[in-house]
């Protein structure tokens, strides 16, 4: 007599949940960009390389792409450390340096952009100590560099930080009792657990960073073939009715960044498996 098992769970099975879900995306995500990929495919495609390899294109790619990394890899680094001295160490106003930590989550993105480039100018609060030296912030692509930072440190901490709290600190102090410096225990306890969620923080701040458009206008100066960025260069083209040029610039754009973030994503995988 065969047993016919029902699902008595309250919340919607499979079938309905997998449907509603690829209709969410569908209409959030995958309608718009593949209208994009339509728009782009009137070109002919000499045309299309034509527009997505002009000098004016490549050279904001560069800087855009170029900024975006150092940016992410800033964060990667600092990011981390911020986030452990929140979860490991007790100080007065943790709390509140805590809550700083998202503020760029909240902060319009023209604020940020304002401030930073009033802050960093060469009359600025910190900008008329590095102009004597010869270090200019505002209006380089060194001002871009520090605006992607700013607006991607939060997605470092906020993954990274999570996991060190369910960092057994019985672990480091074993691998101490088994003879390991602070070197070895950071490097085979540590780190190993860690990886995973710092290439997320790393593909998130990466992300944001290539996408960031209202914080970078005000500070990088907007100077074609030096400090221009690509979506800036987008919306000029939209404003001079150029919608194909923009399109396919935009679709370069998408292409590459879901090119880095699979490849992100692919060692992410590879750092579990290698911390299990």
């Amino acid at each position: 007599m065969k047993l016919l098992k029902r699902n008595n769970n309250v919340l919607p099975g499979f079938g309905m949940t997998l449907g509603f879900t690829i209709f969410y995306l569908s209409v959030i995500v995958l309608i718009p960009l593949s209208a994009l990929v339509f728009r782009t495919m009137e070109f002919t495609w000499s045309e299309f390389l034509n527009t997505v390899t002009a000098p004016r294109v490549l050279a904001s790619y560069k800087v855009t792409f170029g900024a975006a990394m150092i940016a992410a890899v800033i964060n990667s680094i600092f990011g981390v450390l911020v986030a452990w001295v929140l979860v490991r160490y007790r100080f007065p106003g943790r709390r509140i340096v805590d809550a700083l930590v998202d503020l760029p989550f909240a902060l319009p993105t023209a604020v940020a952009g304002i401030t930073l480039a009033t802050i960093y100018s060469p009359n600025g609060w910190v900008g008329r100590y590095l102009e004597p030296h010869g270090i200019k912030v505002a209006f380089t692509p060194l001002g871009i560099v520090l605006a992607m930072t700013f607006i991607g440190l939060p997605f470092v901490v906020r993954t990274v930080q999570p996991v060190i709290e369910e960092i057994e600190v019985e672990l480091e102090e074993a691998a101490v009792c088994l003879g390991a410096n602070r070197w070895q225990t950071l490097q085979r306890v540590i780190f190993p657990v860690l990886l995973p969620s710092i290439l997320t923080g790393f593909a998130l701040s990466f992300a944001r960073a290539v996408g960031e458009y209202g914080s970078i206008i005000f500070i990088a100066g907007n100077m074609p073939m030096v400090s221009e960025i690509t979506p800036l260069l987008i919306i000029t083209k939209l404003e001079q009715f150029d919608y194909k040029g923009a399109t396919a610039i935009a679709c370069v754009m998408l292409l590459t960044s879901f090119t880095m973030l699979l490849v992100i994503n692919l060692l992410q995988k590879w750092s579990r498996r290698y911390a299990e």
